[in-house]
């Protein structure tokens, strides 16, 4: 896969991809040819997959996500726009699968949460038609004006938990949080089996790492502890292990799997998961409490193309969809898909799992107390 080093808004083809982690759109569709066709042979092409998919869709039992009530006047708008956060390794394929089944052209911008909050807020408020669905973390964290109401086929098949009351956002995989170690810097023996066993390792100092966003961790560890207790505790593991603050929960990562930090104080368990299946040495364990959230879907309140958008959530909450991602360590929201590898999601929920899932002044509030406990350097 060919890496691009910049922002940019035309369309590539879908064997390239921008891997520099910053804003770019991706179009899963080759470049256009300037040579003129023969344009009846074109035409036909077009008849030809017309005929094709409706059927192809009635008579695929095995992808019952393609809802034959949206199908068609998904395929008449043509093409989707999808932001997101999952990175390209993952989400190009995933969005491949769904335009050589539907014949509708995916455009793929991969940026992070923050830029994607940022840019959908501008966006509305320009009252820009840019988007289509978006998939993240921070999805139930947008003002619910932004995200219309959808009811996916497929959203019964999901945790209740993963499912918004308000019908704006469904869970797609999970996000646990929990420890992580490189395996070859730390035995498992050593592990501490809580938070407060922690601090008996000093000969850890400086060698521990934590994303510069965690507030839903915190918000967890106040809830579990309490406020008093849970702020001590806190306050205790930055004098003791003075973690060092990252930005990004991939590249923390990929950075306990190589060795630069022999833990991670807290990170997501399906990117630990996703670096350990790359043949990284790194691997989690679970401790009370484990913060939870998800990577959710939510369609656009002015989505350019709205029927191929309710598809595409649809396929996002589907097993195949979440089948797909799981390769990759995600954890599902769905019981018929298995974890990969097996018998993480019960190691996990062994233990007390808090569920987190922050408003935007929440988030603030969160996000000032993280930045007071943990400091830069």
């Amino acid at each position: 896969m060919t890496q691009c080093h910049c922002e940019r808004s035309e369309a590539i083809s879908a064997t390239t991809a921008c891997a520099s982690g910053g804003d770019c759109f991706v179009a899963l569709r080759a470049p256009r040819n300037d040579r003129r066709g023969d344009a009846k042979g074109v035409v036909l092409a077009a008849t030809l997959l017309a005929l094709t998919l409706p059927a192809l869709a009635q008579t695929s039992p095995d992808r019952p996500w393609l809802d034959p009530s949206l199908l068609p006047a998904a395929r008449a708008e043509g093409a989707l726009v999808v932001y997101s956060s999952i990175n390209e390794q993952e989400g190009l394929p995933l969005w491949k699968i769904f335009e050589e089944t539907t014949g509708i052209k995916v455009a793929y911008v991969r940026a992070s949460d923050t830029v994607l909050m940022s840019r959908v807020a501008i966006e509305f408020r320009a009252d820009q038609r840019s988007w289509d669905i978006i998939l993240t973390t921070t999805v139930n964290k947008l003002p619910p004006q932004l995200l219309a109401a959808v009811d996916p086929p497929e959203a019964p098949q999901i945790a209740p938990a993963a499912r918004d009351p308000g019908r704006r956002w469904y869970g797609v995989y999970a996000n646990y949080n929990a420890p992580a170690y490189n395996t070859r810097l730390v035995q498992r023996a050593e592990l501490p089996r809580s938070y407060d066993e922690f601090l008996q390792h000093k000969e850890w100092a400086g060698r521990v790492a934590i994303d510069a966003t965690d507030n839903e961790w915190l918000r967890a560890i106040y809830e579990h502890y309490g406020e008093e207790r849970g702020q001590k505790l806190v306050k205790d593991l930055v004098a003791t292990l003075n973690p060092v603050v990252t930005d990004g929960h991939l590249a923390l990562a990929r950075a306990v799997g190589a060795g630069e930090y022999a833990i991670a104080l807290n990170n997501y368990v399906n990117l630990t998961m996703n670096v350990k299946l790359a043949g990284g040495h790194t691997d989690f364990w679970a401790l009370d409490p484990v913060a939870l959230f998800f990577g959710q879907v939510g369609v656009s309140a002015k989505a350019p193309h709205p029927n191929a958008a309710r598809l595409a959530a649809n396929f996002a909450l589907s097993r195949e969809g979440q089948s797909f991602l799981a390769k990759f360590g995600r954890l599902p929201t769905r019981a018929d898909v298995a974890a990969n590898p097996p018998g993480v999601i019960e190691a996990l929920t062994a233990r007390k799992v808090v569920s987190v899932l922050l408003n935007p002044d929440e988030e603030k509030k969160w996000q000032r107390a993280f930045d007071g406990l943990f400091r830069r350097r």
